[in-house]
């Protein structure tokens, strides 16, 4: 892979890792619409894969590092009763991690095998816009902050989550869809999928590291360059859509629906007249 392929395949990541577009998604449509010699079930691939994962892992920590570090705070002083919304967002975070922990180690595989195609994952990038569409238009005005947040919104986020391994379902877009219908406003929805992507991205990426290390293309420079863009973009991907949400509450996954049927519908012209 050369380094401008890297470097667009790193922004791209960057930004629909954080975006509800599903960066997975586009990782399987953009090769292919472009006519690019990737691989992504190569071994060769693995290393890049695990780097703009780890640059994207870095922006969220960087970004949300005060939620972390309280989080940390409240847990070690658990008697404090000041630090209670804290000690309870971080256990739904974890409590919502599980679903995807037990698929991924489950399916994950077997799913990405059998999806993993540019056709389908253009038809789920449409269905991926539909959700969106739908989670606006039948989502009460919440208005709930994410410290009313209860156990049982958690669980449906989580296992909202696990849908993600599709290509073209955004784990971004679906939990925050089901943040939605939990009754919670767009930036409560947006700031707990964000935290919730966290672990999720952090463990894949520690769960590759050892092959990654091994790797003679991890060192290379297009894998370094993509490590680097993946993480800027990604951080300036999360601070926009923080603002965004937090400035529009009334249909703010619009706009983000209808990029999804514009790109599956546009991918499926030219796969078949292509």
């Amino acid at each position: 892979m050369g380094i401008i392929e890297a470097a667009l395949l790193a922004i791209l990541q960057g930004v629909t890792e954080l975006f509800p577009v599903s960066s997975l998604g586009h990782a399987v449509l953009v090769p292919a619409m472009l006519h690019w010699k990737v691989d992504l079930r190569s071994p060769q691939f693995l290393p890049f894969l695990v780097a703009i994962h780890f640059g994207t892992a870095m922006a969220l920590l960087l970004y949300f590092w005060r939620d972390w570090l309280g989080f940390a705070r409240a847990v070690l002083d658990f008697r404090d009763p000041r630090s209670g919304d804290e000690r309870r967002i971080a256990l739904y975070v974890c409590l919502a991690t599980v679903p995807a922990v037990l698929i991924g180690a489950i399916f994950e595989k077997l799913v990405r095998d059998a999806f993993a195609r540019p056709v389908v994952a253009a038809v789920f990038l449409i269905v991926n816009g539909l959700v969106l569409l739908i989670a606006e238009r039948l989502k009460s005005r919440g208005t709930r902050p994410l410290e009313a947040m209860n156990w049982k919104s958690a669980v449906g986020i989580g296992i909202a989550q696990c849908f993600a391994f599709i290509p073209g379902m955004s784990r971004s877009g679906l939990t925050l869809a089901a943040g939605l219908a939990s009754g919670h406003n767009h930036e409560a929805a947006a700031r707990f999928s964000f935290l919730l992507g966290t672990p999720i991205i952090v463990g894949a990426t520690v769960h590759e590291a050892p092959k990654f290390l091994h790797a003679d293309a991890a060192w290379q420079m297009p894998t370094l360059v993509a490590c680097l863009l993946a993480g800027i973009t990604a951080y300036a991907s999360i601070a926009f859509l923080m603002r965004y949400f937090r400035k529009h509450d009334f249909d703010a996954l619009d706009p983000f629906a209808y990029y999804c049927f514009i790109v599956g519908v546009i991918a499926l012209g030219l796969i078949f007249l292509g």
